[in-house]
C-alpha cells in the first residue's frame, strides 16, 4: 500500500491519500485529543503529541501540526499509523462505525435563525455550496459547514486544514462570497462561523 500526500493552502496541514475510501458518507474533525477517543486512527495520530487537528475525508486524512513542528519530523511518524491502519483494516471508529458517535442535527448547528421565507434562496446557497465549493475545498483537504442565512450574510465554517488556515478569509470572503453574491443577489456577505 502507499500513502500519497499533499500540501495544502494551510502550511501547518497536509492531506494524506490511502488510496481507498475513508469515509462513507459525510466528513469528521477532530480538533482535540477528547474528542479523537471516538476513533482509534485519530486518537493514534493526536498520541503522537505533535498534532492539533484529524479530519477525514471521504477519501484523505487531513492533519493540521501544533506550531513550531517540522513535517519532516512528523509526516515520517503519520504515514506509519495510517499504513498500519489501513492494512489493518482496522474500524474507523470505536465500535466499528460512526452510529455511537454525536453530530449535532443539521439544524442543532445553525448559528441564526432563519426566516421560512428564505428557504429559496437558502436552497440556491446550499447547492451552490454542495456543486461548487465543497469539491474545492476538499481538494485542500477540508469542508465547509453551512451555519445559516440572515438578513443577506451566510454564515460558515471551515473544517479540516481550511479551518485556521492563513488564506481562509480571502477564501471566505474573495472565493465564496463571490460566488454566492453573484449566483444569489440576495447574499450581501459571507461570515465565518
Amino acid at each position: 500500500m502507499f500513502i500519497e500526500t499533499e500540501t495544502t493552502p494551510n502550511p501547518a496541514s497536509l492531506k494524506f491519500l490511502p488510496g481507498r475510501e475513508v469515509m462513507t458518507s459525510g466528513t469528521r474533525e477532530f480538533a482535540t485529543p477528547e474528542a479523537a477517543e471516538a476513533s482509534p486512527l485519530a486518537q493514534a495520530i493526536f498520541d503522537t503529541g505533535e498534532v492539533v487537528n484529524v479530519f477525514f475525508g471521504s477519501d484523505f486524512v487531513s492533519i493540521t501540526a501544533a506550531p513550531g513542528v517540522s513535517w519532516s519530523d512528523l509526516k515520517p511518524q503519520v504515514v506509519a499509523i495510517l499504513l498500519d491502519h489501513f492494512v489493518s483494516e482496522a474500524p474507523l471508529f470505536a465500535g466499528g462505525d460512526a452510529s455511537g458517535i454525536a453530530v449535532p442535527a443539521e439544524d442543532a448547528a445553525m448559528l441564526v435563525e432563519e426566516d421560512p421565507a428564505d428557504a429559496d434562496v437558502v436552497a440556491q446557497i446550499n447547492e451552490l455550496l454542495e456543486t461548487r465549493v465543497r469539491p474545492a475545498v476538499a481538494g485542500d483537504g477540508g469542508d465547509i459547514a453551512y451555519r445559516g442565512f440572515k438578513d443577506g450574510i451566510v454564515y460558515l465554517t471551515l473544517q479540516g486544514s481550511c479551518s485556521g488556515c492563513p488564506s481562509s478569509t480571502a477564501t471566505l470572503k474573495h472565493g465564496i462570497e463571490g460566488l454566492l453574491k453573484h449566483y444569489v443577489p440576495e447574499v450581501v456577505e459571507v461570515r465565518a462561523a
